[in-house]
């Protein structure tokens, strides 16, 4: 057996992985090696959640946001953007238009917007929650009070979505603004798992000045920390931001990232996102095949999806929306696996 497959070996048995085994399986040009990675971690995925892909209808309720993070395309120094904000009745006419087609999870998605008050994102999610009782409710609202996070869990969110982004400090500050905290926003993803949240991490791949010592940093936060979900996708610049003329991450690391964090922790959520179906015409497929088990089709209204651009050339329309559900379920079904009307929670 060669080195690569015996990486692999050992990162399944001990869930743990070294700095020079990362290297190494990131590194790679033995495609035996990568087919054999990859195999694992389908096999433990299917081994814990069969051949199910669940869907989480994305619901992106407002643009406008009050960071100045320097790889993001809403960032609010971009005077490019075109702002919007959609009310609660385009917000409930986006879960009624879910619910019929199957979807059990909304996930609100957003720019930390001030105009969304604890009191406003209260009121929606109580209304979605009494409208959609069989449904769970996940926010992406970035870094919030711990009283905010415990009125939204009591309104009925079930899950939340905060990228760590990068558990490296000093990488953190090449990403964003001094205002902004990497203690804080550690400590917000903590106090989320406290309240009784289904927690959900991340982080980019390739992102500027990434490197395998602070990639292997974030597969360590993840082994410790032990979330529910995690989201990673390949960096994409965007052009109205200070890394604009950066190189995108690659589909290769992605889906070797993917692996090992199926192996590194068996049981999570992990999506194959809508990133990762922008850099490959079968971004979605090979991530499923890789160890995802979670897609997100939108389901904002089709005159906003161009509007949300976090990079540029995001996939706004087609089998990445909801309405093009029925062919992402084909494609799905061609390889093997079958869409799911679930919520879809952690087992």
């Amino acid at each position: 057996m060669n080195q690569g497959k015996q990486i692999v070996d050992r990162l399944e048995n001990e869930k743990r992985i070294s700095c020079e085994a990362l290297r190494e399986l990131l590194e790679t040009r033995d495609e035996d090696t990568r087919e054999y990675l990859r195999k694992r971690a389908e096999a433990v995925r299917r081994g814990i959640y069969g051949n199910a892909v669940y869907i989480r209808g994305l619901i992106e309720f407002t643009n406008y946001c009050k960071n100045d993070c320097y790889y993001c395309g809403i960032r609010r120094s971009n005077r490019h953007a075109r702002r919007y904000r959609l009310c609660e009745e385009e917000i409930l006419n986006c879960c009624k238009t879910g619910y019929e087609l199957g979807f059990r999870t909304y996930v609100l998605q957003g720019g930390e917007d001030l105009y969304y008050t604890k009191q406003r994102l209260c009121d929606i999610i109580k209304t979605i929650k009494s409208g959609y009782p069989d449904c769970a409710i996940t926010v992406s609202f970035g870094e919030q009070s711990e009283d905010f996070y415990k009125k939204l869990y009591a309104a009925g969110a079930d899950r939340y979505l905060l990228r760590h982004e990068t558990a490296d400090e000093s990488h953190y500050g090449k990403l964003h603004p001094k205002e902004m905290s990497f203690t804080n926003r550690i400590e917000c993803l903590q106090r989320l798992k406290e309240i009784g949240y289904q927690v959900g991490c991340g982080f980019m791949v390739g992102s500027p000045y990434q490197t395998v010592e602070t990639l292997h940093q974030d597969l360590e936060f993840i082994r410790t920390f032990l979330p529910h979900m995690v989201g990673i996708g390949p960096f994409i610049p965007h052009k109205d931001t200070p890394y604009a003329d950066r190189a995108a991450g690659t589909l290769e690391a992605t889906l070797t990232l993917l692996s090992i964090i199926r192996l590194l922790h068996p049981h999570v959520l992990l999506p194959a996102t809508t990133a990762l179906g922008s850099i490959h015409p079968f971004g979605r497929e090979k991530g499923v095949l890789a160890g995802a088990n979670v897609v997100m089709p939108n389901l904002s209204p089709v005159d906003v999806r161009e509007k949300y651009l976090l990079y540029d050339n995001k996939i706004c329309t087609g089998e990445e929306a909801a309405e093009g559900l029925w062919k992402m379920k084909r494609r799905m079904n061609q390889i093997g696996y079958q869409v799911v009307t679930d919520r879809g929670d952690y087992k």
